[in-house]
């Protein structure tokens, strides 16, 4: 949930990647940001101001002494009170004036006269790229504190493949996302567990449940955005998990309480997002069994219990665990939360919330329950993380005092 509507100058420069400025627009402007486009005159032979200006719903600017500016300074004007601006693309040639300092068009000036955050998403054939002059530029606005997005690797106008491809409108729009994210962990330690278990029957079979790991991951990518180090402990998952995040892919229980206990000590705030399984088979099969006409009998022992052991801990990290329920919701959650000792439970209804993109969860504590609205995961999970900041803050000061 975002504090206000935040203000993005989107600059244009003129390579063949402009095309997908639009769509960077329309994910801004859907998510509620005000966008203010300024072209060069070299973009607009790539894509039209008219395009930018029906998506953005505000006049586009590309003359350095426009009138529809009171005094003639767009490219003072245009910046203040803007959270960002992002560069897409930004060419050899643009990241080559940003570097040395160079203004002679509207965006570059706006750029040398900002007070705010600089991104710049660069796009160009991978010799382009490469070449000594370019990198020198790139390490050049790195140490000047212009955060450089990507590039990627992949196929290029030109016909040939490599490094130099601009990241995709999505990839952006998340990066600016994280960016402006208030910092409310940094300094911090998360470890997080995400996704099911497979306890193994033979080779071939084994229990398991149907958590997708959607949730542990939002909630990884946005501790990240919030400014933690994220250590990420998954189950199998068919998901991309956030760059930023160490991560240790497991299969079975066992696997993640060792992959738990070798951070666990370390981590300021424990997140058990793993739908972890409550059993497992006694002895397991080295070679899959054979279906036959006789009844099938397997004999199961608990798992251990991962949260409760890093609750149980001499010093442990603020723990928050979570409950999926299919009925009784809040009766059954804060009674898990009672018997593991954690100062919050995150409850939701399973047959709701188990590989769906969205959820509504209850927070649930000492002092009572709170709702979070059904939204996007992702969504969620910058929610939750504002209220489990807060809540470390509290504990951290109360220990002090």
């Amino acid at each position: 949930m975002e504090i206000r509507q935040k203000r993005i100058v989107l600059g244009i420069t003129g390579g063949i990647a402009a095309y997908k400025a639009a769509e960077l627009v329309r994910l801004l402007v859907k998510d509620g940001s005000e966008v203010q486009v300024v072209m060069t005159e070299a973009a607009c032979g790539f894509i039209t101001p008219a395009t930018l200006q029906a998506l953005s719903g505000r006049p586009v600017f590309t003359d350095m002494w426009d009138p529809r500016i009171a005094d003639n300074m767009a490219h003072i004007e245009l910046s203040r009170g803007a959270d960002a601006i992002v560069v897409v693309p930004a060419t050899t040639d643009f990241l080559a004036k940003l570097a040395n300092g160079l203004a002679d068009d509207l965006l570059s000036t706006l750029c040398i006269a900002r007070e705010c955050p600089l991104l710049a998403a660069p796009a160009m054939n991978r010799q382009m790229w490469q070449n000594k002059a370019t990198q020198r530029n790139v390490a050049q606005l790195a140490r000047d504190g212009i955060i450089i997005l990507g590039p990627d690797s992949g196929d290029q106008a030109c016909g040939e493949v490599g490094m130099g491809r601009m990241l995709e409108a999505r990839q952006i729009f998340d990066e600016i996302t994280s960016f402006l994210q208030p910092k409310l962990l940094s300094g911090t330690h998360v470890l997080i567990t995400a996704g099911p278990t497979f306890e193994a029957i033979d080779p071939v079979r084994g229990i398991t449940n149907r958590s997708s790991g959607k949730m542990g991951y939002a909630i990884a990518r946005a501790a990240i955005d919030a400014g933690a180090k994220v250590t990420l402990v998954t189950g199998p998952v068919n998901l991309d998990a956030p760059a930023a995040a160490r991560v240790e892919r497991v299969e079975s229980a066992n696997q993640m309480f060792d992959a738990v206990k070798k951070h666990a000590k370390a981590a300021d705030i424990f997140i058990g997002v793993a739908a972890v399984a409550d059993y497992r088979v006694a002895k397991s099969s080295k070679q899959k069994i054979k279906k036959t006409d006789a009844d099938l009998n397997l004999a199961l022992v608990p798992n251990p219990d991962i949260l409760a052991w890093v609750a149980a801990l001499p010093k442990p990290p603020f723990c928050v665990g979570f409950a999926a329920e299919s009925q009784k919701l809040h009766e059954f959650a804060d009674a898990k939360r009672r018997k593991k000792k954690v100062p919050l439970i995150v409850a939701n209804l399973a047959q709701e919330a188990i590989g769906a993109d969205d959820n509504e969860v209850t927070l649930i504590d000492d002092a009572g329950s709170q709702t979070l609205p059904r939204a996007a995961k992702p969504e969620l999970a910058r929610q939750l993380l504002m209220h489990i900041a807060k809540r470390y803050a509290s504990r951290r000061k109360a220990k002090k005092s």
